[in-house]
């Protein structure tokens, strides 16, 4: 069978070179990045830091954000009653964006409705500037990837049309494959910036559910405080 198969290949090979066709061959990732040039640096870069903080800004959003069932019930209970620090324990151990809030809004029962709300409305800026650390800098990245990319592409264009003048060979074989290699980094930017736009909006949407979420509970709240009742005691 190996006998068989040398003159097949030796055919093949023959075939081949007679009709002047090479082998195809394959794209590997590795040799396309390597070929971008110097630029797909920063875009390296830029695409690590974009995951990094896409992750990292997940689950720090995902972890403060989280709300026990029946924890606006609770507090509600637990001032109604007049068990203020008991509230302040309760909501302080939550070590939430939510408890933080409320602990520092039970902390104000006694005080006036609106100072109470001005409490709320701090704590909650405050809070939301936390989640928010750092996402801008994926609406930087955003705009800046595609931007480096373009500069790889336009720079290499212009290398391309150097080495034509030097040399006098107007090839399509030349050209095209300057090209290929100088698009390389248009397309790794374009990718960069993508993942950084979309992670900066998703993260977003999980930042204004959370906003939402806590304008309602902190409406429930107020609006048991402002109910007469002989249970909420100033402390």
């Amino acid at each position: 069978m190996i006998l068989l198969q040398v003159p097949a290949l030796d055919t093949a090979a023959s075939a081949s070179a007679a009709t002047g066709v090479a082998p195809q061959q394959s794209l590997q990732l590795i040799d396309l990045v390597a070929k971008g040039g110097w630029v797909m640096i920063p875009i390296a870069i830029l695409f690590f830091a974009a995951l990094y903080i896409i992750f990292e800004r997940f689950f720090v959003i995902r972890a403060q954000t989280r709300v026990d069932e029946g924890f606006v019930d609770n507090v509600k209970d637990m001032v109604l009653q007049g068990n203020i620090k008991s509230a302040e324990s309760f909501c302080r151990n939550q070590k939430t964006s939510v408890g933080r809030v409320f602990e520092k809004a039970v902390g104000r029962i006694g005080a006036p409705i609106r100072e109470i709300e001005s409490t709320i409305e701090t704590v909650g800026q405050i809070e939301l500037g936390r989640l928010e650390r750092n996402m801008g800098y994926l609406g930087v990245i955003a705009g800046i990837a595609p931007m480096l990319g373009f500069i790889g592409t336009i720079s290499g264009i212009i290398r391309i049309f150097y080495d034509i003048s030097l040399s006098d060979n107007i090839s399509v074989g030349i050209i095209a494959g300057g090209l290929y290699e100088k698009m390389i980094t248009s397309g790794a930017g374009l990718i960069v910036g993508v993942i950084a736009y979309t992670g900066y909006h998703l993260l977003n949407m999980m930042v204004e559910k959370f906003t939402l979420r806590l304008e309602m509970n902190a409406f429930e709240f107020l609006e048991v405080l402002q109910k007469p009742t002989e249970n909420v005691r100033v402390r």
